[in-house]
């Protein structure tokens, strides 16, 4: 593979001052019309030490306007990073549409690293490459353009460039023991490379490789790759979402039973019992939840239902047994202009509860598949690839020990009617009803389509949907409470340490 990557080749300094300045008046224009594009570019660097990763990253800044370029360089995990699911600092630094993302040292260093030392073989290497796959391929679905670039260096010339770095007091500093450490162990570090990039050059996210040891080559090589795949896509026009179903009114047709159909929504406790019920599982929450603090068990209860289905009465009741320095309440409506402009799912990532705290989401990730979907706020194609994205998510979520529970509440449209006109005649209730819920009225039967569809391609074993009957509230809170209690006790019970994911 690496005998191809065009070695020994030179560009001489006539022919580099005559091409710069019109690659980088061509790479200016680009850049302005990405601004106002629905989409951001991921430049991805890895590659042999001493290749020129570094400079030619700045090469890129120094030739473009550095102000809409982000540009990320990962080493040692820092103590959050450690604490989190794996991608979760990869999420957090996403260049947001119209922006250039460049990343050193990212996805690809640690399995690259480890089975090059041995540390894992190849059934775990090829685990990690479908994870990473997985991920870009999420990031392509969303429109990201990615140009990932292996810097190649032959044995030989590595040794050259490294011992030339550090004989140079203004470069020596870039050597170390590491480095000279890898260079000694190339022939490893070479055959995982191809392994990695055979298994993940694809169509959407190719590898070019770029053979380093001109530093002239090694520029205008880069350079120019990079334009003329922002030139494709911009002139291309079209977005990975064009989808002639996209507003797909047949896929929410209304059939005669949906998971909700076999609800029993006359369940219900009487004041005593309820009492008696809400203080057990409170107390059994509050000593739970100093565990899971004490073992550093980070928790995310998720809640979704109908409007009015009392999800804020069930979270006070939740709140009153934790302690209000560990836990979060995040409520989700529309997505800020920020927000809109990343991957629907960066802002869940943003609030990845750390060890032992609780984040209850009022609203999540789900309005893909609900509000967006019915409301045709989503194309086809966009709700449709979410479920496997959230399956996806969820399951990081869950590898790396965090206990995930998730509860749809659920209410006839009479009851839901009832207690609209209840929240109308009390004043301390009425802002909680707007005009919105009562249009939202008119598509019951599209949303309770859409939640049937969401349950059936979402609950799984490591992340199941708790549906609540909760017409009667007293019921559905002592429910919920005990879902909760059940979930953190398996968890603490089966696993003495929470599972965190491999990273380096």
């Amino acid at each position: 593979m690496f005998e191809s990557a065009e070695l020994g080749q030179a560009v001489s300094e006539d022919e580099y001052e005559e091409r710069v300045p019109v690659l980088r008046e061509r790479l200016l224009e680009a850049q302005g019309a990405l601004r106002s594009a629905p989409f951001p570019v991921i430049v991805l660097f890895a590659g042999v030490d001493g290749a020129g990763k570094g400079e030619t990253t700045n090469l890129l800044s120094e030739w473009m306007d550095p102000h809409w370029i982000v540009t990320r360089a990962y080493g040692e995990l820092t103590q959050a990073e450690r604490e989190a699911p794996e991608y979760w600092r990869y999420w957090r630094d996403l260049p947001p549409a119209g922006q250039i993302g460049i990343f050193l040292s990212a996805w690809y260093s640690d399995p690259l690293v480890k089975r090059a030392y041995d540390e894992i073989g190849d059934p775990e290497l090829d685990e990690r490459l479908d994870q990473i796959e997985a991920f870009e391929r999420t990031l392509v679905d969303d429109g990201a353009l990615i140009v990932k670039f292996w810097m190649h260096l032959g044995r030989t010339q590595q040794e050259e460039r490294l011992r030339s770095l550090g004989e140079d007091p203004a470069q020596a500093w870039r050597v170390t023991e590491k480095d000279w450490k890898h260079w000694r162990m190339y022939d490893q570090f070479i055959g995982v490379a191809e392994r990695i990039i055979m298994r993940t050059s694809t169509g959407e996210a190719p590898w070019t490789i770029v053979e380093g040891t001109d530093p002239r080559f090694r520029s205008l090589k880069v350079a120019t790759t990079l334009l003329e795949a922002m030139e494709r896509r911009l002139a291309d026009g079209s977005t990975n979402d064009d989808d002639p179903e996209a507003r797909d009114v047949d896929s929410l047709r209304v059939e005669s039973q949906t998971v909700l159909s076999h609800l029993d929504l006359s369940r219900s406790l009487s004041k005593d019992t309820y009492r008696k019920e809400l203080e057990e599982q409170q107390a059994r929450l509050n000593r739970l939840h100093r565990r899971a603090l004490a073992e550093r068990v980070a928790t995310m209860l998720v809640f979704e239902g109908w409007d009015a289905a009392g999800k804020g009465g069930a979270i006070r009741r939740l709140l009153a047994a934790l302690d209000a320095r560990h836990y979060q309440v995040i409520m989700f409506g529309a997505p800020t202009d920020e927000e809109r402009a990343h991957h629907y799912l960066w802002r869940f990532w943003r609030h990845v509860p750390r060890p032992g705290r609780f984040t209850i989401f009022d609203r999540s990730w789900y309005g893909r598949v609900l509000v967006e979907r019915v409301e045709a706020f989503a194309s086809g194609l966009e709700w449709r690839r979410a479920f496997a994205e959230i399956n996806g998510f969820e399951q990081e979520l869950v590898n790396h020990g965090i206990v995930l529970a998730k509860f749809w509440l659920h209410i006839s449209k009479s009851e839901q009617k009832k207690r609209f006109k209840s929240r109308e005649k009390t004043a301390y209730k009425r802002y909680k009803l707007t005009d919105e819920d009562w249009r939202n009225r008119e598509k019951w039967e599209q949303y309770e389509r859409a939640v049937h569809d969401m349950i059936e391609r979402t609950s799984t074993r490591s992340a199941p949907w708790t549906l609540v009957e909760a017409n009667y509230k007293r019921f559905a809170r002592v429910k919920v409470l005990r879902t909760v209690c059940d979930r953190l006790e398996h968890v603490l019970d089966t696993s003495a340490e929470p599972k965190v994911a491999s990273t380096a």
